[in-house]
């Protein structure tokens, strides 16, 4: 599965898609010049439990790390992703 990644102004997502639709997904919005703040995270039940979600996270990092940015997680999810382990601390806003 691919992760791809859209960006409208300071709205973005990083999502797989599938037919046209997508079944994972993790939305965020630039804060500053320096910072993404990832709001929501998504997994379609078929993909539960394949490590999708953290997939995504990933991603976001890859893509940070990538422009120089930081990443303030409010979702619950990526929030627990990103504090769980230090190989995140380079990216993570605190």
């Amino acid at each position: 599965m691919k992760i791809k990644r859209q960006e409208h102004g300071k709205q973005g997502a990083f999502f797989i898609e599938e037919d046209g639709e997508w079944i994972a997904e993790m939305t965020y919005s630039r804060e500053g010049t320096r910072k993404i703040v990832i709001d929501h995270t998504a997994v379609a039940r078929s993909l539960k439990g394949r490590g999708v979600g953290k997939a995504l996270v990933d991603a976001a990092v890859k893509f940070a790390r990538g422009k120089n940015l930081l990443i303030k997680p409010v979702c619950a999810f990526a929030k627990k992703v990103l504090e769980s382990s230090e190989e995140y601390e380079d990216v993570l806003a605190r």
